[in-house]
């Protein structure tokens, strides 16, 4: 089930101008010059049949681009755009995978050609642990034999592979201020960069020219809402009570008020759904009806209260699963 990150990124960067921004400043300057990001579109990324593969298709990658080269060209080049809120040692080996997957989706479409288009595979990191630690390189994942461990004859029998990152644990909130793009970008940067931490609270009053500079664009009211929605979620009752001081002073009452209360009651429910869920696991759990990871996945994404009210009264005397859901 996609967490408040995974939906919060995939809303904001889905977009093909908020993408293009976060895309600038991340990729080589070189490669930024060539590319006419008028034409960057996105892709589906879901090349995977979850019934063949459900472990591929449980990880596959958040965002896919594709854009043109200034020359006109055919299209060249893939962006993959994959977020983490945390560590994993095995990401290039994971970034490998997504790029494989990818490239033989192609040559199936495009079966006449000789050539293969570049896809550049970019993570954006989030986590509250720290600076980004894994390898970048698949490479380095090998055990090569030694010594020497850098021998050159060993390491040209291994795959050479590499994504670019964009760590903002490391980036001063200055810099995220500073970046080029529209405003909800430098306020979702500014969110994933110190959205788990205790100086969100004391941050946000620092961007509410940010947040008036969103407010006035023409149809930001969705922007602004699913802005809001991740600050609650993953805030603390000091980052709720500064969130209503900044809208207060970038929105007029009325707004204000809607998107508080909105939120506070969706937050309200959201935790009574989470704990009904939880509680028709439990029941299942313990009565031994066979919980496979379809039907965990079904219990934990429902957030109507009533269905899993439903649900739990019928698991305390079904005799399968099929009773439950009926």
């Amino acid at each position: 089930m996609p967490g408040p990150h995974d939906l919060f990124v995939r809303f904001t960067f889905s977009h093909p101008e908020r993408a293009a921004a976060e895309l600038r400043a991340v990729l080589p300057p070189a490669v930024v010059s060539e590319v006419d990001w008028s034409t960057l579109r996105r892709e589906s990324s879901s090349v995977v049949d979850p019934e063949v593969d459900p472990e591929l298709r449980e990880t596959q990658s958040d965002l896919l681009f594709s854009a043109r080269l200034l020359g006109g060209g055919p299209v060249l080049l893939y962006v993959l755009l994959e977020h983490q809120s945390s560590v994993d040692r095995w990401m290039a080996l994971r970034m490998l995978r997504y790029v494989v997957r990818q490239l033989e989706h192609w040559r199936k479409e495009h079966p006449e050609s000789e050539r293969l288009p570049v896809i550049v595979p970019l993570v954006m990191y989030h986590g509250p642990e720290g600076g980004w630690s894994a390898p970048r390189r698949v490479e380095e994942l090998f055990e090569l034999p030694g010594p020497p461990r850098d021998d050159p004859h060993w390491r040209e029998l291994v795959p050479r592979f590499a994504y670019l990152l964009d760590d903002l644990t490391t980036e001063r909130a200055e810099a995220l201020m500073a970046r080029p793009g529209p405003p909800l970008v430098r306020l979702a940067l500014l969110v994933l960069r110190f959205g788990r931490t205790e100086e969100l609270a004391r941050r946000l009053p620092d961007w509410k020219a940010l947040f008036a500079e969103l407010e006035a664009r023409p149809g930001a009211w969705d922007e602004l809402v699913a802005l809001v929605r991740y600050i609650l979620q993953v805030g603390d009752r000091a980052t709720r009570t500064a969130m209503a001081d900044v809208l207060a002073s970038a929105t007029d009452a009325r707004r204000a008020e809607e998107l508080m209360k909105t939120y506070a009651e969706e937050l309200i429910e959201e935790g009574m759904s989470k704990g009904l869920a939880r509680s028709v696991l439990r029941v299942l759990h313990t009565r031994g009806l066979g919980l496979d990871d379809r039907a965990r996945q079904r219990i934990l994404s429902c957030t109507d209260p009533d269905v899993l009210e439903r649900w739990l009264e019928r698991a305390l005397s079904a005799t399968s699963l099929a009773d439950v859901f009926g």
